[in-house]
């Protein structure tokens, strides 16, 4: 089921694209969810209020054409859809979906329900006022929330119905526009790790529901480490005779606590399930109406040390995927919006391609990222490494020229590449560099590639000028053995064999290929007049093995067709003679490389 909403989610962007790759390479992709699709979600979600009127949407879409995306992650806000109960109003839902198809771009629509960012401020008025027939989630101390509880089939009712003249007018003007549609936006408890409302706390009383405890047996060898510690399972009792179905049953349901430990954790693993059982009512209503939507959730990470309910409690982060997937296995996959530092380790928590066992995948798709100059470098490395489904810098309507510039420079290099990744037997990683983070060692067909940040390299003034780097970052495709495709801006790359790695000296070169002395007018002590060194070789060291040579690097432009054009030869003092490869901080390019051993 999620391959196959997949493949429709790709098919429709593939249609936006210009025709760079067949639709039998999008379909045999497709089928192994490791490897690259031939189209991507190249895409920028608007900031909060940039649809809310007419004229906003007429003045941002070509502006989001103009700066490269394909895809436009923007909201659907309760407010408007249904400003009186019962009464629909499509007038920027139909004007979003006409101007994307005028400008020839894709649309996520975000659902702005029930919760956004965990609050109910997307609500309507008559929504929000009516706390007794749609009541609050509360505090342990009993303090009203601005947000609806997950546990009141009134609030769920009244969201359904909007969410569902959503996807029904959706399914009727915009097929071919929209490709996919977030459930909700950030859900997730504030101020506390549950909602202890009275009907919250009447679910909680009744214990672990059977629907979930089967899952967690079943499912006991993939779960997330971090849920699989906290774990005691107990054993399935039979009901009455032998039983002859699938599934365990209890013949009593056990306490949250005793399942999952007495602490704040348990609270909020009771509250993840329970959004996510609400979810999935959702998706069936969507799935009712278009059964090939693909459906997501995003999550707002639980970074700087924070505790559940100081971050929003119970959403779908990763350390909570088995208890989103029990609840909700209609959702194609959970989404990080990343916005802290350690870019790298978020994008790892989210990236789960296990083909083997389809109830842990889960494709990297990235929502939300900060807008920023290193928004590029990080879609080049979530794209390379984790062959992710899309990435969206948050607010791109908003941003600066400086931080756009990045993005629209790196979905020109993205966008060229899918015809190269989609040929059989490529392979890629993705590199991402900064001040502190700045190598990498690749080991690949007998190679070491040392991959570094371009600052690394002694002779460029702003490494050294007290500024903070910009980060550095690309895609390393291999295309055969010898031979590389490197894509993206301020990178360095070395090639070596493994034994020349072994037995490399450390030795500061300057730009022009020679040893980085000290300036002096006279020749240091212990050196001939020529510069030549005097001392001895060190005794016993014997050189062993293949050294490995780049035969060429070439600057290119990749054709629709995936082969390469020619535009440059880098040699000489553009590859340091013929050590590394590499693009300049500022520079986004692509670099045809070729090796030879010796």
């Amino acid at each position: 089921m999620r391959r196959a909403k997949l493949l429709t989610l790709l098919t429709l962007l593939l249609c936006t694209a210009t025709a760079r790759a067949q639709h039998s390479n999008l379909t045999s992709q497709t089928s192994n969810l490791k490897s690259q699709p031939s189209a991507v979600i190249l895409g920028g979600e608007l900031s909060n209020s940039a649809a809310t009127s007419v004229d906003d949407i007429d003045e941002v879409m070509p502006r989001m054409k103009a700066l490269g995306l394909n895809t436009v992650l923007v909201p659907a806000y309760w407010e408007f859809l249904e400003p009186e109960e019962g009464q629909f109003d499509y007038t920027l839902i139909d004007r979003t979906i006409s101007k994307a198809r005028e400008n020839d771009l894709k649309v996520i629509f975000l659902w702005f329900g029930a919760w956004k960012n965990s609050m109910s401020c997307y609500a309507p008025l008559w929504f929000k006022q009516d706390t007794r027939r749609f009541p609050r989630a509360c505090t342990a101390t009993g303090k009203p929330l601005e947000i609806a509880s997950a546990f009141s089939d009134e609030v769920f009712k009244a969201d359904n119905r909007a969410f569902e003249a959503l996807m029904r007018r959706i399914a009727e003007r915009g097929k071919d526009v929209v490709v996919m549609v977030q459930v909700e936006n950030e859900i997730g408890m504030l101020e506390d790790a549950r909602d202890h409302s009275p009907l919250a706390e009447k679910a909680y009383k009744r214990g672990v529901p059977a629907e979930l405890l089967t899952y967690l047996t079943e499912h006991e060898a993939q779960l997330h480490p971090w849920l699989k510690q906290r774990l005691t399972l107990p054993k399935p009792q039979p009901r009455g005779q032998r039983r002859t179905g699938p599934k365990p049953t209890w013949e009593s349901l056990a306490a949250w606590n005793k399942i999952f430990g007495n602490d704040i954790f348990t609270d909020e693993i009771f509250m993840a399930y329970y959004y996510a059982v609400y979810v999935e009512k959702l998706c069936k209503t969507a799935h009712s109406i278009d059964a090939d939507m693909p459906l997501y959730v995003n999550a707002a990470m639980n970074s700087r040390g924070r505790q559940p309910g100081q971050y929003p409690s119970a959403g779908p982060l990763a350390h909570l995927i088995d208890l989103w997937q029990a609840g909700a296995p209609s959702l194609l996959l959970l989404a990080p919006d990343i916005y802290d530092t350690g870019f790298k380790g978020w994008a790892a928590q989210y990236a789960l391609p296990s083909v083997e066992a389809p109830q842990t995948h889960n494709r990297l798709f990235i929502p939300e990222s900060r807008c920023c100059e290193n928004s590029g470098v990080r879609a080049l490395y979530a794209f390379g490494e984790h062959q992710a489904l899309g990435f969206s810098p948050f607010a791109i309507d908003q941003a600066s020229p400086r931080e756009t510039e990045s993005v629209t420079k790196a979905y020109e290099l993205i966008g060229s590449l899918n015809p190269v990744l989609t040929r059989r037997g490529v392979a890629s990683w993705g590199l991402l560099f900064d001040q502190q983070d700045k190598e990498r060692i690749i080991e690949d067909d007998g190679l070491a590639i040392t991959c570094r940040h371009y600052f690394t390299l002694p002779w460029d003034a702003r490494a050294t000028d007290g500024s903070t780097w910009p980060e550095g970052g690309a895609m390393l495709i291999k295309l055969a053995r010898n031979e590389y495709l490197l894509a993206g801006s301020g990178v360095v790359v070395e090639f070596k064999t493994k034994s020349e790695k072994q037995q490399e000296q450390q030795v500061t070169l300057g730009e022009d290929g020679f040893v980085q002395g000290q300036p002096t007018p006279t020749p240091p002590q212990g050196r001939g007049l020529d510069g030549s060194s005097n001392q001895a070789t060190p005794q016993g060291r014997v050189w062993s093995g293949l050294r490995c040579g780049i035969g060429s690097v070439d600057e290119v432009q990749i054709q629709q067709d995936g082969t390469f054009k020619y535009l440059r030869r880098h040699n000489g003092d553009q590859d340091h003679q013929g050590r590394h490869a590499r693009i300049a901080v500022g520079e986004w390019k692509a670099l045809h490389i070729k090796l030879y051993q010796y």
